[in-house]
């Protein structure tokens, strides 16, 4: 498992996830103003003229200089993210499947004007889905257990992260809107 650094602005806000190699950058640039979390990843480099190993630790969540960004984010809907945001559950049986027993249903379905967005897509089972077709879950004899919601900055960084260390997803929960667990 290669770590992921955590990016903030220098207001606190995350921007993204880093490799070794960009954080590393970033901090031999001096560009890191502040950090936190534990160390995860260590660099060792060359040996000065004492025999000393340069060593370089960078820690889970790092805080960079730059303009403090206000825009408003749209998650990318994306079938791999919306698995995730669901927890790979079928919201009309309750079952737990792998990514690829899964598909994404809109609520109100394409051929009745509804919308390819995160507020109108659940993922389903495939068995659900096609028993559901071009219909609403109503219609279908279907009941829909979990509303749709549309994942802010601080979820989708976690959606788009498999390997989320615990400090990084204590900071990133906290900020979690009340719709994720």
């Amino acid at each position: 498992m290669d770590a992921k650094v955590l990016r903030l602005n220098k207001a606190g806000y995350p921007l993204t996830w880093l490799t070794r190699e960009e954080t590393a950058t970033l901090w031999s640039k001096d560009q890191i103003i502040w950090s936190m979390g534990d160390t995860v990843l260590e660099i060792r480099g060359g040996y000065s003229h004492a025999g000393v190993q340069s060593i370089l630790r960078l820690p889970s969540i790092v805080a960079c200089e730059g303009k403090i960004h206000k825009e408003n984010f749209n998650a990318p809907l994306e079938n791999k993210f919306l698995f995730r945001r669901d927890k790979n559950l079928c919201l009309y049986c309750g079952k737990t499947f792998p990514a690829k027993e899964l598909s994404r249903d809109h609520v109100q379905p394409l051929s009745l004007g509804g919308k390819d967005v995160w507020t109108n897509v659940v993922t389903a089972c495939r068995r659900c889905n096609n028993h559901k077709a071009d219909r609403y879950p109503e219609q279908a004899n279907m009941e829909l257990l979990a509303v749709p919601f549309v994942p802010n900055r601080y979820e989708f960084l976690y959606l788009s992260n498999h390997n989320v260390l615990a400090d990084q997803m204590e900071f990133l929960k906290a900020r979690f809107s009340n719709n994720v667990a």
